[in-house]
């Protein structure tokens, strides 16, 4: 018997019984449905940790203010006002793993220009914020050193910012207004999307430290308490060995007793996010390993219908070996049954699971990510499914004796 003529034959026994063919078919459809899924919605959330990483920067330190208590009770994070800019400088000089320490401090402000306003964070830092974030310009220049050292009235815009006040318009050199502060702008960030907690990232004004503390905080430029320090740590160095190094120096420099708790947080945000990536990979091997869980009922489903089918044909076995079928035809006609169930399954099933997949991406708003190694990786499974299930039954019909088999009521 050669190939066309079994898959002839298989297509007919498929056929007889379509039923019976569809509910053995069913574990497979799921199983390969929910692979399908998982794969996708794992793949996506891959990819966006991923997207979160590179918006944030690499090998990214954050240090921020501590809790305070008063009357034994705890304020709650970044209560204690500690940090300074002279800490980022410390830190930037004294930790050799450290190659920027930004310090920075951020309001909510109104952004006007013309008759378009907009409102937005606003940030006082340095020139190194936008090297520990590995953030790039997209126009214009960052700020020149007399800028950052006599308040210059200068501004580097996000994305957003740009196009909610001039549209499609060249922003550079063109004047906003931030608390009735008027100021330039000589920059224009790269897009960098949202973070891991949903925020825009381009909706902000950049201005030097020095402008934020005398133009737009208040105080006369008195205050020099900072609301956060970006670090970024050298390419190779320890990230650990940076972070003893750090937390060390501003024990030191806060004069923290033995015992006594840090005035501050120090935070590695891409082992947060790292953290969060090994989390979605767990959930994503749990559910692939219940859709696997899925596929082998299938596969069991399909040995028992094909031992069902071996019987019910056991006179038509014994009479095709009669007139000359050998035991490798029967056997390559019953696996090839088999086979074509699982993969017919499969193919349902990855139907299936992509309609799945953009119902959860157009519902849920989850990022997905379908390749064509997915859909490979569960038809192949299916189809191994079938070759190792199918058989034993296959095996049983082709050693089957031709009188035997005849003499079958």
């Amino acid at each position: 018997m050669n190939l066309t003529v079994a898959l002839r034959s298989a297509a007919r026994s498929l056929a007889a019984k379509p039923m019976r063919s569809l509910l053995t078919m069913l574990g497979i459809i799921i199983g390969v449905a929910a692979v399908i899924t998982m794969i996708a919605v794992g793949s996506g959330a891959q990819q966006r940790v991923d997207e979160q990483i590179k918006a944030l920067g690499s090998n990214v330190l954050l240090v921020t203010p501590g809790s305070q208590s008063s009357g034994g009770a705890r304020l709650g994070a970044q209560t204690a006002q500690t940090l300074t800019d002279e800490d980022a400088a410390a830190i930037a000089r004294e930790v050799p793993e450290v190659q920027v320490a930004a310090p920075s401090s951020r309001t909510g402000a109104q952004a006007v220009a013309g008759n378009a306003n907009w409102s937005t964070s606003v940030f006082g830092t340095t020139n190194d914020y936008l090297v520990a974030r590995d953030w790039a310009l997209a126009a214009g220049r960052d700020f020149e050193p007399g800028e950052l050292a006599s308040a210059g009235k200068v501004a580097l815009i996000g994305r957003t910012v740009a196009q909610q006040l001039f549209g499609d318009a060249d922003p550079l050199d063109q004047v906003i207004r931030v608390r009735r502060v008027p100021l330039t702008v000589v920059g224009v960030l790269e897009g960098k999307g949202q973070n891991a907690t949903g925020q825009d990232q381009d909706d902000l004004v950049i201005v030097p430290l020095s402008t934020f503390r005398k133009r737009l905080q208040g105080g006369g430029g008195l205050v020099r308490r900072i609301g956060s320090i970006s670090i970024k740590v050298h390419e190779g160095q320890s990230m650990q060995a940076a972070e003893d190094g750090i937390r060390e120096l501003l024990r030191q420099r806060h004069r923290l007793q033995p015992g006594q708790d840090d005035s501050f947080n120090l935070r590695n945000l891409t082992e947060v996010l790292q953290a969060q990536e090994a989390a979605g990979r767990v959930l994503a091997l749990l559910l692939a390993a219940v859709a696997g869980v899925s596929l082998l009922v299938g596969g069991i489903g399909i040995m028992n219908i094909m031992l069902v089918s071996v019987t019910e044909r056991t006179r038509e076995i014994g009479l095709r070996m009669a007139v000359g079928a050998r035991g490798r035809d029967i056997l390559a006609q019953f696996l090839i049954e088999a086979l074509a169930l699982c993969l017919l399954g499969g193919a349902i099933g990855v139907l299936l699971g992509g309609a799945a997949t953009a119902l959860i991406a157009a519902l849920a708003g989850w990022p997905v990510a379908l390749g064509w190694d997915a859909v490979l990786l569960a038809v192949g499974f299916s189809g191994a499914v079938g070759l190792f299930f199918g058989w034993y039954p296959a095996r049983r019909a082709a050693a089957l004796l031709p009188i035997q088999a005849l003499r079958h009521e």
